[in-house]
């Protein structure tokens, strides 16, 4: 999905994701996909001054999911090193790693970057009595 990224457009990805992830029996990583695309779409919003970006959703060989996000803006995001209480903003790529198996920042399409996160390596195994 490419999108100028505004207020709402999270809540508008997280529905679509949480669609795919219910097509590929991976409901038990909508919360920490949710909160990934949320947190990256956050920062296309408060950090890429047209707001233009494109979403990839990857279903991965061994069950898990990636999520790509790209951007032209060439400004790499930062864990902060120090978050005070009363803040408001700042912690969302520490809640960024600690929901998701890995993540990073990779160049993209011109001088821009993708901020990509990858979760749920492994498929759930099927409960007793599921016939899959």
């Amino acid at each position: 999905m490419s999108f100028t990224a505004g207020a709402h457009s999270a809540r508008h990805v997280r529905r679509i994701v949480r669609s795919y992830l219910r097509e590929w029996d991976r409901t038990d990583l909508a919360e920490a996909v949710e909160l990934g695309v949320t947190e990256l779409l956050a920062n296309v919003v408060r950090h890429v001054p047209d707001r233009r970006c494109t979403v990839l959703l990857l279903r991965q060989a061994g069950g898990g999911v990636r999520v790509e996000v790209a951007d032209g803006s060439p400004r790499h995001p930062v864990p902060a090193a120090r978050v005070s209480d009363d803040s408001e903003s700042g912690r969302g790529l520490v809640l960024l790693d600690a929901v998701v198996d890995k993540w990073g920042v990779e160049p993209g399409p011109g001088d821009g970057k993708t901020v990509w996160f990858e979760c749920g390596g492994a498929s759930p195994a099927p409960e007793a009595g599921d016939a899959r």
